[in-house]
């Protein structure tokens, strides 16, 4: 099975590790708007692709052998001190040297990856760095609209998130240019996986990169939304799980899906999450997918579980 996962963080991270459960054909297209920690300090001070949500997806996919792990290990360790270093991943910084080097960050990913022996691919979603700007109610006394710009800004604010937009700072004025790599492993997907992560900053921006958004309306995939454990303070405080779904429509109202996997301890109302999943096309699966002791983490093999089954795969096998 071809598998697509798109996202950021640690929510595209737990999608990975459920679908290596699955198969070994998995490809990550990666959220390019980080602004902050040492991401954003390479972003500013070399011109490059933030690189920490892509570590974090080539870490997950690392081979599992004691090459890949070691590898994986050294990718995310972070250097401490007080000097220019401190706060900065090995990997993040791999992967601007070879983004320097090869000029092409696909080219310097692949490479990556294949120290890393990651059998599937990570791709970015655009080859540009991306800025997010979000339309915020709650921070003016009067109940107007503010506009705030930058991942961190976003993520942040004490404000309510209402809609998001991309754009190019290298661009002005110009829709932000998908990565085509990342646009052919849409459309040539068995499924596709949109979530769990920060809504605003990891998921819808996926939806609005045009190329990309064509590519996930018109893409054969059976295509998947799976939503976050617990609302993220900031960007989604007080959203009731079918509301994420709302403003995944709100962004994107061409778009139909198949399956929304959510944890059933965190859905007060599944009656209105299957209504809100049936509007979009698809069906709720519910299920305990959320790690024990772990506030806030899916755990793999249960998620892995539940994606096999809102695939059909669970019918399949038992039926071999």
């Amino acid at each position: 099975m071809r598998a697509v996962a798109l996202g950021g963080g640690h929510g595209l991270h737990a999608t990975l590790t459920a679908l290596r459960r699955i198969t070994t054909d998995v490809t990550a297209v990666v959220t390019v708007a980080d602004d902050g920690g040492s991401s954003g300090r390479l972003r500013r001070e070399l011109g490059l692709l933030p690189p920490g949500d892509l570590r974090q997806a080539l870490a997950a996919l690392a081979a599992a052998d004691d090459g890949g792990a070691r590898w994986a290990e050294v990718f995310q360790h972070r250097f401490g001190g007080t000097g220019a270093l401190t706060g900065h991943a090995v990997g993040n910084l791999l992967l601007a040297g070879l983004f320097e080097v090869l000029g092409d960050p696909v080219a310097g990913l692949d490479e990556a990856a294949r120290l890393l022996g990651v059998s599937g691919r990570v791709l970015p979603m655009s080859t540009d760095p991306l800025d997010i700007e979000a339309e915020v109610t709650g921070l003016e006394p009067d109940g107007g609209v503010s506009r705030i710009r930058g991942q961190v800004a976003v993520a942040s604010t004490p404000g309510q998130v209402q809609r998001i937009t991309l754009h190019t700072p290298g661009r002005p004025g110009r829709p932000p240019a998908a990565c085509p790599e990342a646009v052919e492993a849409v459309l040539s997907a068995d499924a596709v996986f949109l979530g769990p992560g920060s809504w605003f900053t990891s998921v819808l921006p996926h939806l609005l990169v045009p190329e990309l958004h064509d590519a996930l309306v018109r893409t054969t995939a059976t295509k998947v939304v799976i939503l976050n454990l617990i609302p993220q303070p900031g960007e989604t405080a007080g959203f009731s799980p079918e509301r994420h779904l709302d403003v995944l429509f709100e962004h994107a109202p061409r778009l139909r899906v198949d399956a929304v996997i959510a944890d059933r301890g965190s859905v007060p109302t599944p009656a209105r999450l299957r209504s809100a999943a049936a509007a979009l096309g698809g069906r709720a699966h519910l299920a305990s997918v959320a790690a024990p002791g772990v506030a806030g983490r899916h755990d793999p093999d249960a998620l892995a579980g539940c994606v096999r089954e809102a695939l059909g795969l669970e019918s399949a096998r038992e039926g071999q």
